[in-house]
């Protein structure tokens, strides 16, 4: 027989040697796999045991919803915030339900870059009631207190007094000629509030200051001061950083309505006031010494999406009187006043310049427009990451270039010395 056969004659089926061998190696492997297997098994239930008791305590259960929550200990809601900043303000956002996601996102760079220091509580405003998972989002990502308010309907409504077939002829005028939110009943609505009923709310009453925020935008740089401080210390009333033109359309009776009201209250006219910046080659020194407003508005403004101001100011009798006035004539409705010119043509007639502040400091972003800080200290630092030639002061448009004339100051307003070295 050929000696490479594997079965040996007259013995049957006999296995050879060099087969028992093979069976053998077969068999071993088997055997050390199938103890891998237990092993993996084995190790696999005490990981799992040890994920679950770890777990556990961080699963809080509501047996009415049926549903299961994973949270951090460290951001349960419902644990107690105190605010360490020192002084009576907040963080203001009037927003939408909608809009959440935008709010989280100015709220995370707020907070990051700023208020995790201080911990100041956040006011939100919304003419509808707020989701339950608006309140839960925001509330977990806030430092410092929330509170919501739900604006009463007399002040997010047309006033009866008021011509609504205007109203719609004014708005349909507008939409045809392409004017941004031109046919918007609400941006009217919100405009109005935003001039003349925000400060009113019972909310806010606590408060001597507001930092008004928006949903999506961003924050360039750290902050390492407490600007609601500097403002109360430097005695200022008033801090933006942005500043431009307004759509001439939307406001075609604004400023001769102000003139109008100045005339029955000239008093109200400060001295070495911000003339100049809305009325180019005005007189300021005549204009208060004949508490008289001549020339024609050259349409700036201070751009009020982002604004660190006194509450005291809306509430004083110049602004409130203004205020009554301007609703009295409907163009919140009739035209599309905004509370950017409403705001900066009060500050500008009603306060001494020197009490108005430029935040050159603050890098911020709220499309399309753009400012970082043009100081090498604030980039060498590491406090801002912002690319300096995104500066909206150079924009044809930018009316920075008419403030800091007046002010003499420069490209930028610079912080007392004692808070550079915060910076």
């Amino acid at each position: 027989m050929d000696k490479l056969q594997f079965w040996k004659e007259g013995h049957g089926r006999v296995p050879s040697a060099r087969l028992a061998t093979k069976r053998m190696v077969v068999r071993t492997l088997c055997l050390l796999a199938l103890f891998v297997l237990v092993y993996h098994i084995f190790t696999s239930v005490e990981l799992r045991n040890s994920i679950h008791d770890r777990v556990t305590p961080l699963i809080q259960q509501d047996p009415s919803k049926g549903s299961t929550v994973l949270t951090e200990p460290s951001t349960l809601v419902g644990q107690p915030k105190v605010t360490i900043g020192k002084e009576k303000a907040t963080l203001l956002m009037l927003v939408r339900n909608r809009e959440l996601h935008k709010a989280l996102g100015s709220m995370r760079m707020v907070e990051d870059r700023f208020n995790r220091k201080f911990h100041y509580p956040w006011t939100f405003m919304n003419d509808k009631p707020f989701t339950d998972d608006f309140i839960r989002f925001t509330t977990g990502m806030a430092s410092g207190p929330v509170e919501y308010v739900v604006i009463p309907k007399e002040h997010w409504s047309v006033p009866d007094s008021l011509n609504k077939t205007k109203i719609q002829q004014g708005m349909e005028k507008l939409r045809t000629e392409g004017v941004i939110y031109g046919g918007s009943s609400s941006y009217r609505h919100m405009c109005r509030f935003n001039s003349g009923f925000f400060y009113r709310q019972e909310a806010l009453k606590k408060y001597d200051w507001y930092w008004r925020v928006e949903p999506d935008i961003e924050l360039y740089c750290d902050i390492n001061y407490d600007p609601f401080t500097f403002m109360r210390e430097s005695g200022k009333v008033y801090g933006w950083v942005l500043s431009m033109f307004e759509f001439e359309a939307t406001i075609p009776t604004l400023w001769q309505h102000t003139k109008d009201f100045i005339s029955k209250f000239p008093q109200f006219i400060a001295e070495d006031n911000s003339l100049g910046w809305i009325v180019d080659g005005a007189n300021v020194t005549k204009a208060f010494a004949e508490k008289k407003v001549e020339g024609n508005y050259n349409l700036c403004h201070f751009w009020s999406n982002f604004e660190i101001a006194s509450l005291n100011f809306y509430r004083s009798e110049p602004y409130q009187k203004y205020f009554d006035y301007l609703d009295s004539q409907g163009g919140f409705f009739y035209e599309r006043w905004g509370d950017a010119p409403v705001h900066s043509l009060a500050l500008a007639l009603m306060l001494p310049r020197n009490k108005i502040h430029h935040f050159a400091d603050i890098g911020y972003n709220h499309a399309p427009a753009s400012r970082c800080p043009q100081d090498d200290a604030s980039h060498v630092s590491g406090r801002c990451y912002c690319d300096r030639s995104r500066n909206y002061d150079n924009d044809n448009y930018s009316c920075g270039p008419r403030w800091f004339a007046l002010n003499g100051v420069g490209i930028g307003a610079l912080l007392p010395a004692s808070l550079q070295n915060n910076i």
